[in-house]
C-alpha cells in the first residue's frame, strides 16, 4: 500500500533535552522511508548541526501531511490549537504523566507508526471550545480551548455569583469556586476532579461543572453541540477565566463569557488497535476482568 503522507512534521516539547534523542532518531526511522521530515523552529532551536528544515507552526500547517508530537498532553494541547485550522491530522508521542493524547510511546512508536504509515490507522475528529469575554457589549478576549473554559475565584477566598444561561434561556444562579465548561477531551482533565461524567470523546458535547458550588444540588449537566453557553458574573473580587490554563484573562462584574464549540475539528491518528475503553482503564486505574473462582 502506498504511504499516505509524504512530508511529516516532528513538534518536541519545547525545551526539554530528553525529546531530542528520540526525535532525531524517529527523524531517521521516517527519512529511510523517502519521506520528507521537518521540525518545527522551537523544537529545532535546541539541536546542533540540523540535517532537516525548521519550519514555523504556519509553514507546518501549509505544508505537511502529518505532525507526530512528541511530549505529554500539554504539548499537543498547545499544538492542536495552534494547526485546528489547517487539519493537520495529529499523532501524539506520551513523555509526559497520564497521556491521555498521546497514546504512543517511545518504545513503540516505530513499529506502530510504520503501519500507521501504510493505512492502518483511525483518525478521531475532537471538539474544540471559543470563548470570548463581553464588556458593555464589547469582545474584551478571545480563544480557543481544547480540553475545557474555567471560570476561578483564583486566590480570593470568597466565592463568585454568577448565572448561566443556555441558548437565551436561563438555567440557575450559581454562587460556587468556579464553573468548568468543558469538552469531551477534557472531561477527563480538570472536570473529572471536580466531579463532572466522562464523556466518549466521539460526542459532540460539553458538560457545566460547578467547583465546590455552595448548594450541593447544582450538578454537573451535559448540553449539545449547538448550545451557546453565557455566563453572566455578577460577583467578583479576583476572578478570572481560563481557557486550557494556558491563556487566562480577568473579569469584572458584569462581564459576559460566552462559550460555543468551534466549528473546525482537531484531527487526532491513533493505531487500528487503539481503545478509549482500554485507555482509561490503564490511566484511571480501574479494575481489569474478574477472575471467577476456580477459573
Amino acid at each position: 500500500m502506498a504511504i499516505p503522507f509524504k512530508t511529516i512534521a516532528l513538534i518536541g516539547k519545547h525545551k526539554n533535552p530528553d525529546i531530542t534523542t528520540p526525535l532525531l532518531s524517529l527523524a531517521q526511522f521516517l527519512s529511510e522511508r523517502d519521506l520528507n521530515v521537518v521540525l518545527d523552529v522551537l523544537t529545532a532551536a535546541h539541536i546542533e548541526d540540523l540535517a532537516y528544515p525548521a519550519l514555523t507552526l504556519e509553514q507546518i500547517g501549509k505544508q505537511a501531511d502529518l505532525a507526530v508530537v512528541i511530549g505529554g498532553d500539554g504539548t499537543m494541547l498547545n499544538i492542536a490549537r495552534a494547526l485546528v485550522s489547517y487539519n493537520v491530522p495529529l499523532i501524539g508521542v506520551n513523555q509526559g504523566r497520564l497521556g491521555f493524547l498521546t497514546d504512543l510511546t517511545v518504545e513503540t512508536m516505530y513499529d506502530t507508526l510504520a503501519m500507521m504509515l501504510e493505512g492502518q490507522y483511525v483518525v478521531e475528529n475532537r471538539t474544540l471550545l471559543a470563548t470570548e469575554v463581553m464588556r458593555n457589549e464589547e469582545c474584551v478576549y478571545k480563544e480557543l480551548a481544547f480540553n475545557d473554559v474555567v471560570l476561578h475565584r483564583g486566590v480570593s477566598s470568597g466565592m463568585i455569583e454568577f448565572e448561566v444561561r443556555i441558548n437565551d434561556e436561563y438555567v440557575y444562579s450559581l454562587r460556587s469556586d468556579g464553573l468548568i465548561v468543558a469538552s469531551p477531551t477534557g472531561s477527563t482533565a480538570y472536570a473529572l476532579s471536580a466531579g463532572g461524567p466522562i464523556l466518549h470523546p466521539g460526542l459532540d458535547l460539553m458538560a457545566l461543572v460547578p467547583v465546590c458550588p455552595h448548594t450541593l444540588s447544582n450538578r454537573p449537566i451535559v448540553v449539545g453541540a449547538d448550545a451557546v453557553v453565557d455566563i453572566k458574573v455578577h460577583y467578583t473580587t479576583e476572578t478570572k477565566i481560563y481557557a486550557d490554563s494556558h491563556s487566562w484573562f480577568d473579569l469584572g462584574e458584569h462581564d459576559r463569557v460566552v462559550v460555543r464549540r468551534y466549528p473546525e475539528t482537531v484531527r487526532l491518528m491513533h493505531s487500528i488497535h487503539y481503545s478509549h475503553y482500554r485507555m482509561l482503564r490503564e490511566k484511571l486505574g480501574w479494575s481489569g476482568i474478574l477472575q471467577k473462582n476456580g477459573g
